[in-house]
């Protein structure tokens, strides 16, 4: 299936084809213009109601200007084809990254959170040809540079926990639609959930990210009961989730708000899917998920509501790659631009094979392999700042690589089932496991002792760190400490000590050897990234306690 730009992209293209330089339709400078947004009432939002209906939104059609991005995919293929040019783009995407004070790319904003591309030079390097070698390095080489830059060799762990899959949606993609009917659906109990978070502890996981489905059939009284839930638990020895992320339907402001009120959640992550309106409407033909712009807008509710890391994404696959990039950028400059605070992270999943999905089988626009590091690395060029997550779809191999584009978190162990975790330590696991049915495929089934191996292996660092979630280092304060370059007396030091605790509590012999080793080197002259000596000496004390049996110690 493929779908028709609009009758508007045609036009901006023969425009950019007679003048040459991508000239930005109006729409998308009336940024200050403010227009009362009111849920379609063909749609009924039942999983959260507003009861802060004075609030006032931009017009997501502003921010994600449709127009706009066609027109630079279609007016820069030319400038994509001159090393030159490409060049020129690289280096001052990269001196933004390495600058420490510079203005925002937006003139007038104070925020801290920068973009290192404009929408004309990020379709430019999403239009090189993958098959120009030498180009394609540089980009991959830029990328990784930024990410050293910023956030160093250290690699964020995680692993998704699924709560309940019934949904009232219609996704075409995923297993959780309403029409799959095969699907059993379950809700973990409160006990069900207590061995799920054990299971993971006993991993070594500090950190989560919670999903579920939309349906009132698990309500978002439930998920809140369920954050205290996942609290609670604690195994030996010492084991605790430390930070909670949630990938839940899109809630109010008012709910929002309650949310925050737990003080258990870090980041609120919500992909759009698709930022291509017709693409959007055709992929989610019902539901309250087939309403655009109240989804769009989810980030901006978290926002008001004082959650201010936010995460956003798209499934690549449904429709241009190319597109889907441009609108993340757009979408995280209207974040910057009304918030002071970017996106804190960005997610890249790639479309895979589904239950009862044909669609999910031979997406729309496929994305390869050589494409899909392409827009990996374009993303860290055209927000440094923004943590970069890797999920369990790609392949070992594939992961690999994206690590060197630039990606700087990842899940390890995962499962999308709901219950798989303790029900793979259950006397009959393959047969309880025969009943579980999970989202999406996944193609690194490798456990977390594996990953943590691996990476070291690799040359990265395994974190499991959240201190800054726990000392407030969050949304523009965050921001401000990445570009000031301070964050590596911060996140590198706390990575240390978290993979200290890790291999002090459930590395083997061998695996806790090479993570000493790591440690060793980090901490000496051979460090792969600076650490002020005030750091590094608070570093050694903080060390020490950690050798001595003391947990979640940290900067």
């Amino acid at each position: 299936m493929q779908l028709s730009h609009s009758h508007t992209a045609g036009r901006f293209a023969r425009i950019a084809e007679r003048g040459g330089r991508v000239m930005v339709p109006p729409t998308a400078r009336r940024a200050s213009t403010i227009a009362r947004y009111t849920p379609s009432s063909k749609v009924q939002h039942t999983w959260s109601i507003e009861r802060e209906t004075h609030h006032t939104y931009v017009d997501p059609a502003e921010f994600i200007d449709e127009g706009a991005i066609f027109l630079a995919l279609e007016s820069t293929k030319g400038h994509a084809k001159d090393p030159a040019r490409v060049r020129d783009i690289l280096a001052k995407a990269k001196e933004k990254a390495f600058v420490t004070e510079h203005a925002p790319v937006n003139s007038g904003s104070t925020s801290e959170f920068v973009q290192g591309l404009t929408l004309e030079e990020c379709a430019t390097l999403l239009n090189v040809d993958e098959n120009d070698v030498e180009l394609m390095n540089e980009i991959f080489d830029t990328a990784l540079a930024i990410k050293n830059r910023i956030y160093g060799n250290r690699v964020v762990l995680f692993a998704p926990l699924y709560i309940a899959n019934h949904c009232m949606n219609t996704c075409t993609y995923c297993a959780f639609r309403a029409g799959n009917t095969g699907m059993e659906r379950s809700v973990l109990t409160d006990d069900d959930l207590r061995e799920e978070v054990a299971a993971l502890q006993l991993q070594g996981h500090r950190r989560i990210l919670a999903l579920t489905g939309e349906s009132p059939k698990y309500s978002f009284e439930q998920f809140l009961h369920a954050l205290d839930v996942i609290g609670s638990v604690h195994t030996e020895p010492l084991g605790s989730i430390r930070r909670i992320n949630v990938e839940i339907p899109p809630l109010s402001v008012s709910d929002m708000r309650r949310l925050k009120e737990t003080d258990k959640v870090g980041t609120f992550v919500l992909f759009q899917e698709t930022y291509h309106r017709q693409t959007f409407k055709e992929m989610h033909p019902s539901g309250p998920k087939s309403d655009f712009d109240f989804r769009v807008l989810t980030q901006d509710r978290a926002m008001r509501a004082g959650l201010d890391d936010v995460g956003i994404g798209a499934l690549f696959g449904l429709f241009d790659y190319r597109y889907e990039v441009c609108a993340m950028l757009m979408h995280a400059e209207h974040l910057e631009r009304h918030y002071n605070a970017g996106p804190h992270t960005i997610s890249v999943p790639r479309m895979r094979p589904a239950d009862g999905s044909e669609l999910s089988i031979s997406p729309p626009y496929p994305v390869d392999d050589a494409a899909f590091k392409k827009l990996v690395a374009v993303i860290r060029i055209a927000v440094p700042y923004t943590g970069m997550i890797l999920s369990t779809r790609e392949s070992p191999e594939m992961r690999s690589s994206l690590l060197k584009c630039g990606m700087s978190q990842m899940s390890a162990g995962s499962r999308t089932d709901v219950g798989a975790y303790h029900k793979d330590h259950t006397p009959n696991t393959e047969a309880n496991l025969s009943k579980l049915a999970g989202q999406f495929s996944l193609m690194d089934h490798r456990p977390t002792n594996e990953i943590v191996d691996w990476l070291m292996a690799e040359g990265y660092v395994p974190s499991w760190c959240t201190a800054c979630y726990r000392q407030g280092r969050t949304g523009e304060d965050f921001m401000k400490i990445c570009k000031a370059g301070d964050i590596h007396d911060f996140c590198h030091p706390n990575s240390l000590l978290t993979l200290q605790e890790y291999l002090q509590d459930y590395a083997d012999p061998d695996l806790r050897r090479k993570g000493e080793e790591v440690i060793a080197r980090e901490m000496g002259e051979h460090a792969s990234e600076p650490i002020s000596q005030q750091a590094l000496k608070r570093l050694e004390r903080k060390m020490k306690l950690v050798r001595e049996g003391q947990h979640d110690v940290y900067l």
